[in-house]
């Protein structure tokens, strides 16, 4: 989880010697080999905004996202190869492609458990759907993430961003 945020965070050197690690310590394990390194080298293209190399970095993901791999643990890494590829496509101006890879993270909240994806999925539809031109649907992705946050600091950068953006759709 740290290298993953590390990676949103745009710290790729760290991010790179973790990755290093990880495919040196944990060589066949199914869960670095097939969801976590491929989630980290698909955020690092994101940030060197190659759209379809995120892609090509998420296939190997596709048969593993659904599952449940937090062994226990509040927070499942297990969709965020389905986030970081909808965040590609609505950067590659997508939007019906990113809104289904947001909705697909709505439609299996028990695998999102308590992580912050699952909010974050209807921000992301949100802006999905006002990208394609649909701003009734993305007037109702953007109320749904607003009231999930209603009691949240109102200083939240994210959240001042959702309140702009959705202010703009009326």
């Amino acid at each position: 989880m740290s290298a993953l945020a590390l990676a949103f965070a745009g710290d790729s050197a760290r991010v790179q010697t973790l990755q290093n690690d990880f495919a040196k310590r944990f060589p066949e394990d199914t869960l670095v080999r097939f969801i976590y390194l491929p989630s980290l080298r698909a955020q690092q293209e994101i940030l060197h905004r190659d759209f379809s190399k995120v892609v090509a970095e998420l296939q190997p993901t596709l048969p593993y996202e659904l599952g449940q791999t937090n062994g226990g643990a509040t927070i499942s890494l297990a969709l965020y190869p389905a986030y970081i590829r909808a965040e590609s496509f609505r950067m590659a101006k997508q939007g019906n492609e990113a809104a289904a890879e947001y909705q697909k993270i709505l439609d299996h909240r028990g695998v999102v458990i308590n992580g912050p994806l699952g909010a974050l999925a209807h921000l992301g539809l949100g802006r999905a759907y006002a990208l394609s031109g649909d701003t009734t649907k993305a007037k109702i992705a953007y109320q749904d993430f607003l009231a999930l946050w209603k009691d949240a600091d109102p200083d939240v950068p994210i959240l001042k961003e959702a309140k702009t953006e959705y202010a703009s759709l009326h």
